[in-house]
């Protein structure tokens, strides 16, 4: 009996790209999300700055609270942005929902770059600055998913940690970029010239990722092929496909997902920050820091998923963030008693690993739970939901945390907490390492 017939079409699957093809998608999609991230993250390297200029009525410590919780604003919107554009990425594919977050991230630089300080337009200034930071959160909740996705879908089932490896890798590459830019402002020029202009140059570099981008991914081969009659056909909506069929690996996802995400914001944004509000180190010194991790992350991500495809996702997650409960708490403590750069270097090399090895696996394991025609929407939706709730305002939880505690060591506890939390989900989640995740019984229920 042919059963084939009696169910649902569904995208054709994409035959094994060869070799060349592979490095293309991956050069392609690793310039336009580093571009993305440099885009996104880099407001949170000026968060100092911005709150003087954006937020002047309130003390320092209220326009730091206030610009951190800005930057999680952006966050707000992922899920939202997940859910559009991951459904536009199932039923348009891939490339076009990934140029359509190429040009939002851009308008959201381009708000910010140009947008006149408090001073000058009073209240409106924030306003605009809090929509730009919508925008920019809608714009990175469907990249994520859209360019994950692609490099998954890309892959053989002996190589897709590899592949997916460089969606975490253009991460660092932006971040590295973001930090390298504002040190590099920072160190040569004046308190007065970086508060007046300084500020604005790196959003103004953001804006260019529309024309690269573009020109970037328009060459890049769409892993989604749907049939002209399929295209036109009524179709379920990705998301109640994904709630009502997949619903408990969601949950587990987005919890085995707080641990990583918790660790990568706070690690990556918030340890600049704290290291020169409440270590007395310079900025200079805080964003070299920062330059650091975003180059682990670059240089070790691919390694490591190659390790993964050898000895598992899981393996390798539950391990690592066993090993980071440990030393989170042992590193901050030395980092408070002996706040030089060495120590701060130390730190976060160390930390940053612990964050490669488990980010790697774990953002591997998203797309593989899901079938190909609600791919991008569960992988969205799983990742916007995570980073937005436990991610995006771990920045302002830690800030919040050592205000109300008056202990500087507040963010360390609150880290561990999370990663070990994060240890439940991960035990309900299936390990798809090495297996074809496009078989018809991929994805039932276990």
């Amino acid at each position: 009996m042919n059963t084939r017939a009696s169910q649902p079409s569904a995208p054709s699957a994409l035959a094994p790209s060869s070799p060349a093809r592979r490095r293309q998608t991956i050069v392609a999609t690793t310039i336009g999300n580093g571009l993305e991230f440099f885009d996104f993250t880099v407001y949170g390297f000026l968060a100092l700055v911005i709150g003087k200029l954006f937020f002047p009525t309130f003390s320092s410590y209220g326009q730091l609270l206030l610009t951190v919780a800005s930057f999680g604003v952006g966050f707000i919107m992922r899920p939202l942005g997940g859910i559009v554009i991951g459904a536009y990425a199932d039923r348009a594919g891939r490339k076009k929902a990934m140029t359509l977050t190429i040009f939002l991230m851009a308008l959201g630089c381009a708000l910010i770059a140009f947008t006149p300080t408090y001073a000058s337009i009073g209240v409106a200034a924030p306003v605009v600055i809090v929509l730009a930071r919508l925008i920019q959160g809608f714009s990175a909740g469907g990249e994520v998913g859209a360019s994950t996705t692609l490099l998954v879908e890309h892959a053989t089932p002996a190589n897709r940690g590899y592949m997916a490896s460089w969606q975490f890798a253009s991460q660092g590459l932006g971040v590295m970029l973001g930090a390298v830019v504002v040190g590099a402002l920072t160190f040569s020029l004046t308190p007065e010239a970086m508060q007046s202009w300084g500020w604005r140059v790196p959003f103004v570099l953001g804006m260019l990722i529309a024309p690269v981008g573009m020109y970037i991914r328009r060459h890049l081969e769409e892993s989604l092929h749907i049939a002209p009659e399929d295209a036109k056909a009524p179709r379920e909506s990705s998301l109640k496909i994904v709630c009502t069929q997949h619903g408990r690996t969601v949950l587990a996802a987005i919890l085995a997902l707080v641990g990583g995400t918790t660790a990568a914001y706070v690690v990556t944004f918030y340890m600049p920050t704290y290291a020169v509000r409440e270590l007395g180190l310079t900025p200079s010194v805080a964003l070299f820091g920062a330059a650091l991790t975003g180059l682990l992350s670059f240089a070790l991500a691919p390694l490591v998923g190659k390790w993964s495809d050898i000895v598992g996702r899981k393996t390798l997650i539950l391990w690592s963030r066993i090993v980071m409960a440990i030393l989170i708490y042992p590193g901050f403590l030395w980092l408070n008693a002996s706040p030089t750069p060495g120590v701060l270097f130390t730190v976060l090399g160390v930390l940053s690993i612990g964050l490669v090895v488990q980010t790697v696996p774990g953002i591997t394991m998203l797309p593989e739970m899901f079938p190909k025609r609600v791919r991008a929407s569960g992988m969205s939706l799983v990742y916007s939901v995570g980073v937005a709730l436990f991610g995006g305002f771990a920045p302002f939880i830690s800030t919040w945390l050592v205000n109300a505690t008056g202990s500087k060591l507040a963010p360390a506890w609150y880290l561990v907490a999370m990663t070990l939390v994060s240890l439940l989900g991960l035990l309900w989640l299936r390990d798809h390492t090495g297996r074809d995740i496009d078989a018809a019984n991929a994805h039932a229920p276990a």
